[in-house]
This record gives structure tokens, C-alpha cells and sequence, in this order.
């Protein structure tokens, strides 16, 4: 059963964890989403994280072995379109482009990857950074596909050309994140530092999540330079009594943004809806979107008024029999 609530106790739950970012979604008209399943499950011991959604149709990556699986949100039938490398290949955050390409974020192993979503071929393949890297999430601007390095304060960028065209494997380039940037050490799963990323309203930024620090910053992706982003709760809708109504992202995971609303996707069990200013300096807690059927609610993509939102169970050990599947929310 889903819950919108205006006052939010849950306890904090798990700690923090592999992520990864929101996915573009397409919108559609509220009527074409009746007959589609609150739930849908997926494939035993898939380990889901990241997602993406186009029209009815949604994909997934896996933890467990860098599976990419596709699948109707309207009957919940999918299949494995492209198969991983095996055990110690992930596949994190995912954005889905204009052109039907796939960019993959591949956590542990440093890289990223493109894949076809009609036929799973992988179209490039590139190497963002060595050990330690956590390579976490993605987001598509005009002329760039930003990822997060939830090890290192950088951010890594594929170039992209005219019409959108793959740069050369030597191509990527790398922002060194500065200026208020909060880098907290520690070793995975305690040391997950930058994680979803998004671009602000006005287009002229990006915004990063650090869900060790617990804080959104707003990134000039020309120098690096990374501003608080200054969230407030007036209306203790989240029920945290901190000092100047304040609100703190710990465990902050995917970032999905629709128009000036922001949604951050937190571990602990809730969707935080955020009103932005258009710069993204500021912004007001409006809603907290909980739901029984989370269970370590990663990241979220968009299909009208519905989010879908992947559960990750960090706090389960995974088995090859272990359950997982897609809550639908009204956001």
C-alpha cells in the first residue's frame, strides 16, 4: 500500500550504499497507466540498482554480474538483452538518450559502457578511473555524459559530437569537485561519497548528491567549484527536529528532476520531493513519498504521474533465489 505522508518517523535504516542515479522517463497521459501492476517482479538474485524508462518499457541493471534487463511495466514480462561479464561486473546508474542508447555506469570495475536497447550490443565500452572507484551514476546533457565517482571527488565526462556521437576511448575527460565539496573517507559501503547526479533547472549546472555527507551540492561543470545546496523543511514534513529546519540527504541515492522538482531517492525508505529555485541554490522540502513495498529503494525513473523505483535489499545477503522487483509510486 502506498503511503503519502506530510510527517515521516521511520527509523534510519541502512547504511550507506552502492547507487546510482534517476533515469530520463517519457510522460504519458494518467488514463494510459490503468491495468499497469504496482509491483512488478524481476528475476531472482538480479541484485537491481540503477533504471531507465521509455514509454511502457523499462531497464534495469544488475549488481551481480552487469546483466541489463528489459521489461514491459504494463505486464511485467522481460528478458536479459545484454549479459554482463560475470560475478564482479556491475552495472549501476543508467540514462537512456534520444537515440536509444543505453549509458551504463559500471561501479567497482571504473568503466562505463553503451549498449544498444534494441539489441543489447555494446556500442563502446571506455575506462573512467582505476582503484579505489566506485563509478555510480549518470546523467546526459546536451554535449556531455557526466558520471559519478562515489571514491574519488571527480566527476568523469564522455564528450559527446554532433548528433550526439561517441567520443574515442582516449577522450574522457575528468572534473576534480572543489569549493565546498565534502569528501568523507572510509572504505565501500561506509565511504560512498558522490552519488546521483542530475543537472539543475536552468540547465547551467549539475547537481550531485555525497551520501556520506548527507548533502546536495550544485557543481559549475566548467571548474569543479561545488556549492551547498541549502534545503529546508519548514513544514517538518520529514519530522527531523534539526536546528534551522535543515534537511539532511544521509543516504541519498538516485536524483531524478522534473522541471524544478527534485527527487532524491534515500536508502532508508522514502522519495524526498524537493521545489527548487532555477539555479538550484536553494530549495523547500514538499513531500515525502513512502511506501510498504519499499525495501532499500534505490533510484527512480518517471512514466506521467508514476515514479518507479528499484529495490536493491542491501539489507538481505543476496542468494541466486533472493526476491526482487519495482515499486510503483504515485509521485
Amino acid at each position: 500500500m502506498i503511503v503519502m505522508v506530510r510527517r515521516w518517523l521511520a527509523a534510519l535504516g541502512a547504511a550507506l550504499l552502492l547507487t546510482a542515479g534517476a533515469a530520463v522517463g517519457a510522460t504519458a497521459h494518467p488514463d494510459h497507466h490503468r491495468g499497469f501492476p504496482d509491483r512488478i517482479e524481476l528475476p531472482s538474485g538480479f541484485q537491481p540498482e540503477g533504471i531507465a524508462v521509455r514509454g511502457r518499457t523499462a531497464w534495469l541493471g544488475s549488481l551481480a554480474d552487469g546483466d541489463i534487463y528489459r521489461v514491459d511495466l504494463r505486464t511485467g514480462e522481460g528478458e536479459v538483452i545484454s549479459e554482463g561479464a560475470g560475478p564482479g561486473t556491475t552495472s549501476v546508474g543508467l540514462k537512456i538518450d534520444r537515440h536509444g542508447r543505453l549509458f551504463v555506469a559500471g561501479g567497482f570495475a571504473g568503466d562505463a559502457r553503451v549498449v544498444d536497447t534494441e539489441t543489447g550490443e555494446t556500442l563502446a565500452s571506455y575506462r573512467l578511473a582505476g582503484a579505489p572507484t566506485i563509478v555510480n551514476d549518470v546523467v546526459l546533457t546536451r554535449h556531455s555524459a557526466w558520471f559519478t565517482d562515489s571514491s574519488q571527488a571527480v566527476l568523469h565526462r564522455l564528450p559527446l559530437g554532433p548528433h550526439g556521437s561517441l567520443p574515442d576511448a582516449d577522450e574522457v575527460e575528468h572534473l576534480r569537485l572543489s569549493g565546498e565539496w565534502e569528501q568523507i573517507p572510509g572504505q565501500y559501503p561506509a565511504g560512498i561519497n558522490a552519488n546521483g547526479i542530475e543537472r539543475t533547472p536552468d540547465r547551467r549546472g549539475l547537481l550531485v548528491v555525497n551520501s556520506a555527507a548527507g548533502v546536495l551540492f550544485r557543481v559549475d561543470p566548467r571548474t569543479g567549484d561545488a556549492r551547498r545546496v541549502e534545503l529546508t523543511d519548514p513544514d517538518d514534513l520529514n519530522g527531523d527536529p534539526a536546528d534551522d529546519d535543515e534537511v539532511m540527504l544521509t543516504g541519498g541515492d538516485g536524483l531524478l528532476l522534473r522541471g524544478r522538482n527534485l527527487y532524491v531517492v534515500l536508502n532508508r525508505g522514502a522519495v524526498y520531493e524537493f521545489d527548487l529555485d532555477r539555479s538550484a541554490r536553494a530549495g523547500t522540502l514538499d513531500e515525502v513519498i513512502t511506501s510498504d513495498d519499499f525495501a532499500v529503494p534505490t533510484t527512480a525513473a518517471r512514466l506521467g504521474r508514476w515514479l518507479y523505483i528499484p529495490n536493491a535489499r542491501f539489507d538481505v545477503t543476496p542468494t541466486p533465489t533472493t526476491e526482487y522487483w519495482i515499486t510503483r509510486v504515485d509521485r
